[in-house]
């Protein structure tokens, strides 16, 4: 969970700061981000799944 929070709130600050930034900076962070969060969802599905069982 505090990963989550910690990648909104770096989430927040990009944003705040895409109107500085070059546009292919801001689509590279956005990927960063949107990996980091897919990554994060993946791994807390496999726990849930694997403490199910």
């Amino acid at each position: 969970m505090v990963v989550l929070v910690a990648a909104l709130l770096l989430l927040g600050v990009v944003l705040g700061a895409v109107v500085q930034i070059p546009l292919p900076l801001t689509f590279a962070l956005a990927t960063v981000i949107g990996c980091w969060l897919l990554i994060f969802a993946v791994r807390e599905r496999a726990c849930a799944q694997r403490r199910s069982r």
